[in-house]
């Protein structure tokens, strides 16, 4: 009986690792989008492409450049090419197609020479593009264009916002628990050029100052061969979700202005949204990395906050200190207040906060794909040492807060996409010098990119 029992517990042992190491995330390589210098846009052409807006008055006028010039955003982002042509109004199916082909193809031709790993090879395949969802998929085109295996298990996700990457990983994470040694590829983007806003209405003009074009292709793996390959490590994700509550999902979406023009609102329930969100998927996710003695002070700011029922962003993390528990934080690029309020919030330094301010400066939000230009930054400036732990912070439309954390598998220090520029940052000033031009513009105006 002793020795039956003693086999019955060590089986059970062994089937408990190995369901561990089957259930493994392991990312193997990413690449990120850098458009061509023809498709570069300035602050002064923006206000090029904004003066063409005949529906703008002085105000709009005075709104809009004010956002621009303070939004973080420098001067070397990108649009498509039929934004700089101001051909908005004739943006066609074929057009956004393009637009896709050229950021999706780009970023997998790249990523499949720099790992080896044949597209014919591939188990599983998401892409996220929440504003564009042509028939067949996106998901389809990779397929036709790298002829992958009928068997192949494509995903095609719209709608899912900003934070779409990290719940494609979740998915990815989901399907490798019942497929053994596989491979997967997310895509992660966003259609910008036949969503650009041409009304007046101000808190949807605000997307045509923070968007722009850029996106992510990565590859994972959970063969536990592979583990001397990868670069990163799935610990922990956690996602919250918002949408039953009214003022969360109206708070950011996609909708027609009076006049007709299609648009992205952004409310002044944002913000609050956004501590909500946050601030119930931390409760979650910091037990999970903190330790014992920042846990007690996280029960204790729990309790207090279920007593006041606060969600101001400055209060949802005071208390906590998750640097105990990670190494990196890559906070999603989506504005400067919502940078500069979160790292408030979480008591973060200039140190931590500066991959992803520069990402917003040097790529501007390029949505769903924004959380992998602040890692590559932290890759570039050589931050990322094996064992190091990052959490991501990803926030969208929904509402939805889905955090991450991975661990680094190795010393790392590939430039990337920061390849040209990442000997110029951090720069002096972000101050934009368009702002000395348009001085004229500096009044105070409702502004979304700073909150007062």
């Amino acid at each position: 009986m002793i020795l039956c029992t003693l086999f019955l517990i060590i089986f059970c042992l062994c089937k408990l690792v190995f369901l561990k190491r089957e259930s493994c995330c392991y990312m193997l390589a990413y690449e990120c989008y850098k458009a061509p210098d023809d498709r570069k846009l300035d602050t002064e052409t923006s206000a090029k492409i904004v003066f063409r807006n005949k529906n703008l008055g002085i105000e709009e006028y005075k709104f809009l450049l004010q956002t621009m010039v303070s939004s973080g955003i420098g001067e070397g982002t990108y649009v498509p090419r039929n934004i700089i042509s101001g051909q908005v109004d004739s943006s066609t199916l074929k057009v956004s197609i393009t637009e896709m082909d050229d950021l999706i193809f780009d970023t997998l031709d790249r990523l499949f020479a720099k790992t080896g790993i044949s597209p014919s090879e591939i188990d599983i395949l998401v892409v996220n593009v929440s504003l564009f969802s042509p028939a067949p998929s996106l998901a389809a085109r990779v397929v036709n264009r790298y002829k992958m295996r009928s068997n192949v298990k494509t995903f095609n996700l719209s709608g899912m916002g900003c934070s779409a990457s990290v719940v494609s990983i979740d998915l990815v994470q989901h399907l490798f628990k019942s497929h053994k040694n596989a491979f997967a590829v997310v895509v992660s983007t966003e259609s910008i050029g036949p969503n650009w806003y041409q009304g007046k209405e101000k808190s949807m003009m605000l997307s045509n100052c923070l968007f722009r074009s850029g996106g992510c292709s990565m590859l994972f793996t959970n063969n536990s061969a592979l583990k001397r390959q990868a670069i990163f490590r799935l610990k922990h994700l956690v996602r919250t979700h918002l949408g039953s509550k009214d003022e969360s999902y109206g708070c950011c979406t996609q909708t027609v202005d009076d006049l007709g023009y299609k648009g992205f609102l952004l409310t002044k329930s944002l913000k609050k949204s956004a501590a909500e969100a946050l601030t119930l998927n931390l409760r979650v996710l910091a037990p999970k990395v903190l330790p014992v003695s920042e846990l007690i002070r996280y029960v204790y700011v729990s309790l207090r906050e279920k007593k006041t029922k606060n969600t101001s962003i400055q209060e949802m993390g005071a208390g906590l200190n998750l640097k105990t528990g990670v190494d990196h934080l890559c906070i999603h690029p989506g504005g400067r207040a919502i940078i500069d309020e979160v790292g408030k919030s979480l008591g973060l330094s200039n140190y931590d906060l500066e991959p992803t301010r520069m990402a917003l400066h040097r790529f501007g939000n390029t949505s769903a794909g924004g959380l992998w230009y602040v890692l590559a930054y932290m890759e570039a400036k050589q931050r990322l040492k094996k064992g190091n732990k990052i959490l991501m912070i990803s926030l969208g439309a929904g509402f939805k807060c889905n955090n991450c954390v991975w661990e680094v598998m190795r010393d790392l220090d590939d430039v990337n996409v920061w390849k040209d520029s990442i000997d110029q940052y951090p720069p002096e000033t972000t101050v934009n010098p368009f702002i000395e031009k348009y001085s004229w513009i500096n009044e105070e105006y409702l502004s979304f990119v700073r909150f007062h």
